[in-house]
Formats: C-alpha cells, sequence, structure tokens
C-alpha cells in the first residue's frame, strides 16, 4: 500500500496549484460521479413534484445556511497566526449554531402558512428539518474553509465523496418512501460531512481550541466587522439570485416547474461543481499570497484561459442539442429540462468563470463593490422571471433570466479583470479561443442537426462530440500538469 501511495504522489504534477487542483478535482469528481448516475435513476423514481419539493426545501436550507456564519468563516483563511483564526474558527461555530436555532422559530409556529405562500403544500410537513439542514450545512461550510487554509485538500476531496455517496444511496434506496428519501439523503449528506471534517480539524486542533478565550472571539468579531456587515449580505444576494428562481417557479409556476428547472440547473451546475469549486478554493488559498507579491495578474489570466477552454464545449453542446439530451438521458417527460438549459448554457458559462475569481473581492477588499453587484444581479433575475410569467410564460421567463444574468455576470468578469490588471483586448481573448476549439470540438452534433439525420446517427454525433471533448480536456490537463 504504501508503494501504491509513493506512486500516487510521484504522478502528481509538481506545480502546488495544479497539485491542489488535482486533488480536489479527483474527490469532487468521484463524488458527482455518483451523482450524475444516480440523476437518470432519481428521474424514473421520482416525480416532477418531487424534485421541486426538494428544490424548494433546498433553496431555503441554502439561502440560510450560508450565512448562517455570519461569514466570518470567509475570513479564516486571512490572519497569519493560527490563534487568530482558530478564534474565527470558533465565532463562525457559535453563529452556525445561533442561526440555526433562530431558524425554527417560524418553522415551528407558521408551517403551513410558509407552505402556502410557497405554493408547495407537502412541505409544511418536512420544514422541521430546515433547522437541521441549516445547522449542518452551516457546520460544513465553516470547517471546509479551515480546510482550505490549511491546505488539507486531500481530506477535503474525501469528505465530498462520503457526502456525495451517502446522498445518493439515501435517495436511491428510500424512494418507496417518497420525497422525504429526497430531503433526508440530502441532510444526511452533509452530516456526514460535517462529521467528518469534525473528526479531521477537531481532533488536530482541540489542545489549541480549547484554550480560546471569550475575549478573543470578541476581538476578531470586531476586528473582520466588514464581513458580517458586507460580505454577509453580498453573499445572502448571491445565494438568493442562485435560490430564488427555484422558489418563483414553484410560487409561480407549481413545484413541477419548479423541479423541472432544479434538474435544468443541477445538470447545468455539474461541472461548476466538478472543476470550478475545486480551482476556487485552491485559488482562494493562494490568490492573497500573489497579490502581495505582484503577479496577480498573471495568475488570473491563466486561470481565466483554462476555464473558458473547459467550459465552452459542454455549453455549446447543450445549446444544440439540450432537449434531446435531456429526453435520451433522463425520460421523454423531462425534455422541457433540455429546453431550460438551453436559455441557461451562456449564463453558466460566465457563472463558471466568475464564481470561480469571486474571492478576488476577498483578497482586494472590494466586499462594497460585491455587495452592488450581488444586488443588482438579484434584482435582474426577480425581474426576469415575474416579467416572463406574465407576459408569456414560462420559457419567457426562463428566457427573460436568462439574459439578464448573462449581461450581470459578463460585467463582473470585465470588472474583476480589470481590477486584476488586466488589458482590455486580453478580457474577449479567452472567450474567443474557446469558442474556436468549441465548434470543431462538436461538429459532429452540428452535422447532424443540419442534415437531419435519423435519431441513431444524432446518438453517434453525440457520443464522438463527447469523445473528441474528453481527448480535448485530456491536453488540457496534461498542459497543466507539466
Amino acid at each position: 500500500m504504501s508503494q501504491i501511495t509513493l506512486l500516487v504522489r510521484r504522478a502528481l504534477p509538481k506545480n502546488r496549484f495544479v497539485r491542489g487542483v488535482s486533488v480536489l478535482v479527483a474527490g469532487t469528481t468521484s463524488g458527482h460521479l455518483l451523482t450524475i448516475l444516480a440523476a437518470p435513476v432519481l428521474t424514473r423514481l421520482y416525480q416532477p413534484d418531487d424534485l421541486g419539493l426538494l428544490a424548494v426545501f433546498t433553496a431555503l436550507v441554502g439561502i440560510v445556511s450560508n450565512v448562517a456564519s455570519l461569514r466570518y468563516q470567509a475570513a479564516i483563511p486571512l490572519p497569519d497566526n493560527d490563534e487568530e483564526a482558530d478564534a474565527l474558527l470558533a465565532l463562525s461555530l457559535l453563529a452556525v449554531v445561533l442561526i440555526s436555532g433562530i431558524s425554527a422559530i417560524p418553522v415551528l409556529a407558521f408551517p403551513g402558512q410558509i407552505a402556502h405562500l410557497l405554493n408547495t403544500p407537502h412541505l409544511a410537513d418536512f420544514l422541521l428539518l430546515l433547522p437541521l439542514g441549516i445547522f449542518f450545512i452551516g457546520i460544513y461550510n465553516v470547517f471546509h474553509i479551515w480546510a482550505i487554509r490549511t491546505k488539507a485538500f486531500t481530506p477535503v476531496a474525501k469528505t465530498r465523496f462520503s457526502q456525495s455517496a451517502t446522498t445518493a444511496v439515501i435517495q436511491l434506496a428510500g424512494s418507496t418512501f417518497g420525497p422525504a428519501a429526497l430531503l433526508v439523503g440530502q441532510i444526511t449528506g452533509y452530516a456526514v460531512g460535517s462529521a467528518s471534517y469534525v473528526f479531521r480539524v477537531i481532533h488536530a486542533r482541540w489542545p489549541y481550541l480549547k484554550r480560546v478565550k471569550l475575549s478573543s472571539i470578541l476581538a476578531v468579531a470586531v476586528r473582520y466587522k466588514q464581513f458580517p456587515l458586507f460580505s454577509t449580505w453580498s453573499s445572502l444576494f448571491n445565494t438568493i439570485g442562485a435560490e430564488l428562481p427555484s422558489i418563483l417557479f414553484a410560487v409561480l409556476f407549481g413545484p413541477a416547474v419548479a423541479g423541472i428547472y432544479a434538474l435544468a440547473n443541477r445538470v447545468l451546475a455539474v461541472p461548476m461543481q466538478l472543476l470550478g469549486q475545486a480551482i476556487a478554493d485552491v485559488f482562494f488559498s493562494g490568490a492573497a499570497e500573489a497579490s502581495r507579491q505582484g503577479r496577480l495578474e498573471s495568475l488570473i489570466a491563466a486561470i481565466h484561459s483554462r476555464l473558458a477552454h473547459f467550459a465552452m464545449p459542454p455549453i455549446l453542446v447543450l445549446l444544440l442539442g439540450g432537449p434531446d439530451i435531456f429526453a435520451q438521458v433522463f425520460g421523454p417527460e423531462w425534455e422541457e429540462a433540455g429546453v431550460f438549459a438551453q436559455w441557461l448554457a451562456p449564463w453558466l458559462y460566465f457563472a463558471f468563470i466568475t464564481s470561480t475569481l469571486s474571492s478576488l473581492f476577498v483578497v482586494l477588499d472590494k466586499l462594497g463593490t460585491l455587495l452592488v453587484f450581488e444586488i443588482v444581479s438579484l434584482v435582474v433575475r426577480t425581474v426576469g422571471i415575474v416579467a416572463g410569467a406574465f407576459i408569456g410564460g414560462v420559457i419567457t421567463a426562463v428566457a427573460l433570466m436568462a439574459v439578464g444574468s448573462v449581461a450581470c455576470r459578463a460585467v463582473t468578469l470585465v470588472y474583476l479583470m480589470r481590477v486584476s490588471g488586466s488589458r482590455w483586448h486580453e478580457i474577449g481573448k479567452p472567450t474567443l479561443s474557446a469558442l474556436a476549439w468549441a465548434v470543431p470540438l462538436s461538429s459532429p452534433i452540428i452535422v447532424t442537426k443540419l442534415w437531419g439525420l435519423n435519431h441513431t446517427v444524432w446518438l453517434f454525433g453525440v457520443g464522438t462530440a463527447a469523445a473528441f471533448i474528453v481527448a480535448r480536456y485530456a491536453c488540457l490537463m496534461k498542459e497543466a500538469w507539466t
């Protein structure tokens, strides 16, 4: 076993940044591979209403849990000494306990009213799980940032795998219990992930954490007050912007439409989850150092280029054949999710890049600017959905939301590139270069669409394009590896 471990370590790239990304991608990929494989089965075991219920519940939990630590967790990588970081860790955990406790009050007092307001009647039966989900996800998020601070990328990868595996197993095995299995599986996955982090971090840091004094916690609360004052709100608006569509689609069109949107969004989010988050975590751990050393511009340029080349091919594939692909993989009743995916694909491209680079707002102390961006984005997405619902229906709502989201994310990307020192002509070059590569990679699908060939030939075209894209990814990884 030691020989195998040694060989694996030798095989990893020597570049520290690429090495960290490789470890995180490996762990994240294995975990999300289970999610991807489970999705076509879940869509045949559960109805759109069930997935819509899960989408609304997940949205509520996600909105609150993302700010449950009052965003003090985001400051954990910043201190030069571990004593201050320990105090931030303790402060973040205390905030999570407080916020999750407060969240129990409305769900205990008004479960029926909340479910009625969200146009999801069955939600009333499961709202008691909400504070539990907020607690576990909040704890998970805090310890995740601590692991990023210490560059413990291997434990992060293992934790993500155990979380995804637990969720998939419970949701598949418990399908006879209906949507309850979907919700319990989601919460249990984060509970397992939290337990893994608690064991790894607390076990290693307990001698130091137990010496943290209340005065130290109060001191870091004051010193990093800009995080609850600015980062909390910007993160809240960001999370609402991401989760609100599921809620609005349920309110305006019913939980079934929310479930269809959730599937489209879930599939589109896979590349961001597989690679984007891994790069974002490693980038956050090294961006502050790069800024101090004056090499932030070159780091941003290199990451932007690689992200563009990774994101563009699957985006183009979805634009060309989204409805057919969704109907084939998830079942004919989910074809409309493919239409949603076509409209959302351009937004995903920019979201993939800007979400990865968004830690620059923290590194460069631009939290106020981030707040403005998030408020504008939230307003644009909300107006798009509501206006579309009254103008032309669900597809119009998705289209208007997508167009507005693309505009907001594109502006954010331009700002981040400029503030990091990039010149104007360097901002659009990676996108154009990535598109130039993506077109020939997707050419088998383009040919079958233009010639109107039969279904069998179309499937062969999709498979061939997928093989081309995988080969391209292998070349990109080889370049990064060396």
